[in-house]
């Protein structure tokens, strides 16, 4: 989403044991996609907003030098790195603006994508500052979203990527759980926490089945976020921030490094 609005979704898992690579094996999936060309697609939680540090050149998609994509390309220099990943994208945004830089060298694409067109910044909106009531029934429009027809969506970005980079490693990775539950914490009631906890396990299980079915790798990274979540004493995650709304409900630069960078690193 743009910085005026809230923005992004939900979940995660798969550390090396859980995407079945050694620490030798992953080292050397990311030797051979550093080979070639990294393009990073997608959207905020791609971009990196909620993580500061904006280049000033991406204008209002907000790119982060502290973002994932930017902090892997630093660390394994591929012989090309285009940053693509866009505030509030949608798949049709990915379509329309960010496929450009695919071609048959590419060698490892990432992508985080499906919160937005979901509805992500209505269901938190109304979560903020509605009933419960009000907020299940907004998690539910959203869920029926996901069954009806973001998988259709998804599968168009995925062939489109499959098209123009038919030698590249894809890498399409979910969004993290909000809270940790069971915390006296101010905020959100207990039933909205759980509900939208909830709605972040049902879209990454309708992305991760997509992803799959295209021979892509599904990187979760709800375990890496487990015990950072909203109402830990160690959050990765922004709450409602009324400074700058937009970063609300997104990682922090210690979100970035410590729960997307490395579920990334080891499926690359």
């Amino acid at each position: 989403m743009r910085r005026s609005r809230l923005t992004g979704f939900v979940t995660s898992l798969l550390l090396a044991a859980g995407l079945g690579l050694s620490g030798a094996a992953s080292a050397q999936a990311s030797s051979t996609a550093a080979a070639g060309g990294y393009v990073a697609l997608g959207d905020s939680y791609s971009s990196g907003v909620g993580a500061g540090s904006y280049i000033s050149s991406s204008g209002s998609c907000n790119r982060s030098t502290k973002a994932y994509p930017y902090l892997w390309n630093a660390a394994h220099g591929p012989s090309s790195f285009a940053f693509n990943a866009c505030s509030g994208a949608k798949t049709d945004d990915v379509l329309a603006n960010q496929l450009g830089s695919l071609n048959s060298s590419t060698s490892l694409v990432s992508i985080t994508i499906g919160g937005n067109d979901a509805g992500f910044a209505d269901v938190m909106t109304t979560c903020v500052l509605q009933s419960d009531s009000a907020c299940i029934s907004k998690i539910n429009t959203a869920k029926a979203y996901v069954d009806s027809t973001l998988p259709g969506k998804l599968d168009t970005v995925y062939n489109a990527i499959s098209a123009k980079a038919p030698s590249a490693r894809v890498v399409v990775i979910g969004y993290p759980r909000f809270y940790l539950l069971g915390q006296s914490c101010l905020g959100l009631s207990e039933a909205k926490r759980s509900a939208i906890n909830g709605a972040a396990d049902y879209i990454d299980a309708a992305v991760k089945a997509r992803a799959t079915a295209h021979d892509f790798v599904f990187g979760d990274v709800r375990t890496t976020f487990t015990g950072h979540e909203i109402c830990s004493s160690n959050s990765w995650l922004h709450s409602v921030n009324w400074l700058n709304i937009g970063e609300s409900y997104h990682p922090t630069a210690a979100g970035q490094s410590g729960g997307y960078l490395p579920v990334l690193t080891n499926a690359a």
